[in-house]
């Protein structure tokens, strides 16, 4: 007889458990629970017509108890963090907060959206600040490409020449003077349970 699989999918139980643990962290995140569904944070988003779950729909999805389904929604990689929805909110929830956790925890699980690889670039981007201090944004896009889609490289190339010869884009990086502290405040922040 064969063993039973064990799936290494997590439950909802346990997201549930790990989203709470990211709303804590942040001041009065427990006001989620407080939502009146009324939308005003779904209206005042400048990007909320880009995306596949308002934010509304997230709140009340995670009170269905369906994590999973927002965190693989491109919803918390497009928010703008204007704050727009925290500031309008009738009942103060910290909505971009919210979906700041809600982004740690699908880091941390590695949940994504298929066919939206902004993960990877947030990585690279990351990559970039601690190797120099700042953003190399040649290198961010060239790594970028390679890892997702090489074909949109070549897509890009026209504007990426544009850039360089307008020089709004830098061929070589340049590292920044101080960068141990940069990276001092980066491990801080990892430390601590940032992303």
């Amino acid at each position: 007889m064969q063993a039973p699989l064990i799936s290494s999918v997590p439950l909802e139980s346990e997201l549930r458990e790990s989203f709470w643990k990211h709303v804590c962290s942040f001041p009065e995140g427990e006001k989620i629970q407080n939502c009146l569904q009324c939308g005003t944070c779904t209206g005042t988003c400048p990007v909320s017509h880009t995306m596949d779950i308002t934010p509304r729909q997230t709140v009340a999805l995670f009170r269905a108890g369906c994590i999973e389904e927002i965190l693989r929604s491109r919803t918390i990689w497009i928010c703008a963090s204007c704050y727009s929805c925290t500031v309008r909110c009738p009942v103060s929830i910290r909505v971009t907060d919210t979906l700041y956790a809600l982004k740690r925890l699908a880091m941390e699980r590695d949940i994504y959206p298929k066919n939206f690889p902004v993960n990877r670039l947030a990585r690279e981007f990351m990559s970039n600040v601690r190797r120099y201090g700042r953003n190399y944004e040649l290198g961010l896009g060239l790594r970028y490409y390679l890892r997702t889609n090489p074909k949109r490289l070549t897509q890009s190339a026209g504007l990426g020449t544009a850039l360089l010869r307008k020089r709004r884009l830098g061929l070589l990086p340049k590292t920044i003077k101080h960068i141990k502290d940069v990276r001092a405040i980066i491990a801080a922040a990892e430390k601590s349970g940032g992303s």
